[in-house]
């Protein structure tokens, strides 16, 4: 009885390998010719997602978020401030997100990655304009103190779709976060009180501002979903390569009530006509559901 040739599927795989290589936009178009994609996922099913809260002991809220292996790690540390003359009842939000080198062999060493500071002003807008946060829940005593939370996002793997995992990793440190307790000490200043001091009846009972630590009210929870417009094809929630292969990339942000906070195209030469743009919107529907079902696992609103 004859044995397998071995040594022929090994070719075969190198000759497959090579072809991916040395053609890669011919390479993915023969998969989706058939509604197929190179790792086996349908053209509209995003990948597997994962949430975990509060990694993070010394922030105040954090959460890793994984889609595919796309990884990022979000924290947030609050600070008390002197809120701005204009919005004196309202505390903020400072956003910045953050590539290293060890996320992705394109980011070189002591060089910036284009795309972080980009990703910083779109996560700024989304959360400032979706009404997720209500800024003046932050405000401790009106004109004078407010709270000033600075998050900070870490891509451990940028294997595409990075603002959707960034947003979602966002959003599930919010909802992990735990304001802290802070009073007035003797000069008149607001200042936090740490687990010793909570003990301290003589501290807390001076005109403490909040006698507890507490979480905010999360109302308008963002969804996103970042999907390629190659041809007649749409492809949702892409890997680095499919990003770079067919680099016409339209992100769709939607809110809990499935309104539109912001539609993003960027790259590429493809047009985002209406029947595209309805696509996308209704794969971002779908997806907002799923993401919401993940997060209602673990009690977030």
């Amino acid at each position: 009885m004859a044995l397998p040739d071995s040594s022929q599927d090994l070719t075969s795989e190198m000759e497959v390998d090579a072809f991916r290589r040395l053609f890669p936009l011919r390479f993915f178009e023969r998969h989706l010719s058939e509604s197929l994609r190179p790792d086996g996922r349908p053209l509209g099913k995003t990948r597997d997602t994962i949430v975990n809260l509060g990694l993070v002991s010394s922030a105040d809220g954090s959460a890793l978020a994984k889609i595919g292996s796309t990884t990022m790690l979000a924290a947030i540390r609050m600070e008390v401030m002197t809120p701005s003359t204009d919005s004196p009842d309202e505390g903020s939000i400072a956003v910045e997100f953050h590539m290293p080198p060890i996320c992705s062999p394109t980011v070189r060493p002591g060089r910036p990655a284009d795309e972080a500071p980009v990703i910083s002003k779109r996560l700024s807008d989304v959360i400032s304009s979706c009404d997720m946060i209500d800024f003046k829940e932050m405000c401790l005593v009106s004109g004078k103190a407010a709270w000033m939370g600075y998050l900070d996002i870490y891509c451990l793997d940028a294997d595409g779709a990075l603002f959707d995992a960034a947003l979602l990793s966002a959003v599930a440190a919010f909802s992990n976060l735990q304001i802290p307790v802070v009073a007035l000490n003797d000069n008149g200043r607001i200042v936090a009180i740490n687990g010793e001091q909570e003990e301290n009846a003589s501290i807390t009972e001076k005109e403490a501002v909040n006698k507890e630590k507490r979480k905010l009210t999360l109302k308008n929870i963002p969804f996103s979903l970042t999907c390629i417009l190659h041809k007649k094809y749409i492809l949702a929630d892409p890997t680095a390569e499919e990003e770079t292969i067919m680099d016409t990339l339209v992100t769709v942000v939607l809110d809990s009530s499935d309104q539109i906070v912001s539609f993003n195209k960027s790259g590429g030469n493809a047009l985002a006509g209406s029947s595209a743009i309805k696509s996308c919107v209704e794969l971002a529907r779908k997806r907002g559901k799923e993401l919401k079902q993940i997060l209602g696992e673990m009690d977030i609103d």
